[in-house]
């Protein structure tokens, strides 16, 4: 790793630039204004939250407090565990301890640095890991590795889905950095009384873990307030559902962004159900003046990203969508499949349930809930039979109307680059033109993003979408 690299800590360098850039529309619009001459650096991603307005300058508040609570954790006596997107915060939360979630602190470092999460990327291959590892982990785990980080003290992954890089990278830290690990499985198929009682068995022996390494008991009346909170949560990003489904929808590509990246972060905190609300507030006003999302002010496309999105320089695919008037109805990150959520009309037994009548329901409605993170419940197994990918895909493009479906991943996504291509051409049979991208969502050095614009204007022009 580069000399100049190591001057700074990573969270401490992201986490003072996103506070700084969460102050940055408190001031009249003249100070902000010149505020960005002063970080160019930093200008297209502040920007483009500001320009989102109030839920845009909500968001920039939610990092910039998702930073804080890592870099305060020890000054409050809390401890530290590195976890995954694909595993909910709730537990976590109700036990007082800090999640340190790998994709979300890359994902942040992609998009907010515009020299990118390449040195940390290098650094895990540097100590061992395997080049086609997932960058989505090796993004933030290479800061903690080269000890840039504050000190991790537990490892907990919820294995997603097939995902061997995701696990591997996990376990590969909790051995590097000599620090307890505890996995959490989950069975080959959802809701039989069966599978969920191991599921529930699994979550009691992650809590008994955590107890020993924290000190902290979990209090079930605290996980009932957080369980009551995701619930509200819940409720308002299946009204943001509903609006995405409307022609024209009334929510910016951005709008997705932060649906799925507040729950990963906030599941069952306030500042995650405000946000909501504020971005409910403003998506119904807009809709009330017949205003569609975008920019552009029409709408000439709608697509469904049946993966992850793209996530480097600047907020650059969010700001492509703008500018070429494309609605994003969402992704795989997007949706959490509550049951009353619209889309899972189509997809019979594929939604879950909040109960928090007794400590065996509140545990069983986060196994339910966790079996239904991405990639844990599209991923899992083959991609063509009930309840995962392509039927998914399928029933979300047609609830959101979809002109095409976009694939985007990382070139560590060997469990879906295994069955993509037959994936595309079933979709294709449906009458849905599918592009599939070949970058990578963290990394600009595997294709720039000049060439992944230029493919997908390709795309929309060749099929006549655009």
């Amino acid at each position: 790793m580069r000399p100049e690299i190591q001057e700074y800590n990573y969270d401490w360098l992201m986490g003072r630039t996103l506070d700084a850039a969460s102050k940055v529309p408190l001031g009249t619009p003249k100070e902000t204004e010149l505020t960005f001459r002063y970080i160019p650096y930093f200008k297209g991603v502040a920007q483009s939250f500001v320009d989102a307005g109030p839920p845009g300058i909500e968001f920039l508040s939610l990092l910039s407090r998702y930073y804080r609570d890592i870099l305060t954790a020890r000054d409050q006596g809390k401890k530290i565990a590195a976890t995954t997107f694909c595993n909910t915060p709730a537990i976590l939360n109700a036990m007082d301890i800090v999640p340190a979630t790998f994709e979300v602190l890359t994902t942040i470092g992609a998009l907010v640095w515009k020299r990118g999460m390449f040195d940390y990327m290098d650094y895990c291959c540097e100590v061992g890991m395997p080049e086609t590892s997932c960058s989505a982990q090796k993004g933030a785990l290479g800061a903690f590795l080269a000890d840039l980080c504050e000190k991790i003290d537990i490892v907990i992954c919820d294995t997603p889905g097939v995902c061997d890089t995701n696990a591997n990278a996990f376990a590969f830290a909790a051995a590097f950095m000599d620090k307890p690990y505890f996995q959490l499985n989950y069975p080959s198929t959802i809701g039989d009384r069966r599978s969920q009682k191991y599921h529930i068995d699994d979550y009691k022996g992650m809590i008994r873990f955590i107890e020993h390494h924290s000190g902290n008991t979990l209090n079930y009346d605290r996980l009932g307030e957080v369980l009551t909170e995701i619930d509200k949560q819940d409720a308002l990003t299946a009204e943001m559902e509903d609006m995405l489904m409307l022609v024209p929808t009334p929510i910016p590509p951005i709008f997705t962004l932060m649906i799925y990246a507040g729950r990963f972060c906030f599941a069952g905190d306030p500042i995650y159900t405000r946000l909501l609300e504020t971005m409910v507030a403003t998506s119904k006003q807009r809709m009330a003046a017949g205003v569609p999302g975008l920019k552009a002010g029409v709408e000439k496309l709608r697509i469904v990203m049946c993966y992850i999105d793209h996530f480097t320089v600047n907020m650059a695919f969010y700001n492509y969508l703008e500018e070429r008037g494309i609605a994003h109805t969402g992704s795989i990150l997007t949706r959490n499949f509550r049951d009353d959520n619209e889309y899972v009309r189509d997809l019979p037994d594929n939604s879950y349930g909040i109960d928090i009548s007794s400590p065996d329901a509140m545990l069983e409605s986060i196994a339910q809930m966790n079996a239904r993170m991405p990639m844990v419940r599209s991923i899992r197994g083959p991609y063509d039979q009930h309840g995962m990918w392509l039927e998914e895909t399928l029933a979300c493009a047609r609830s959101y109307q979809a002109d095409c479906v976009i694939y985007n991943g990382t070139p560590g996504c060997r469990n879906t680059w295994g069955m993509v291509k037959p994936f595309a051409r079933d979709i294709e049979k449906q009458g849905i033109p599918v592009h599939i991208m070949y970058d990578d969502a963290f990394d600009d050095r595997v294709e720039s993003w000049e060439a992944t614009r230029e493919r997908l204007d390709e795309f929309f022009h060749v099929r006549g979408l655009i």
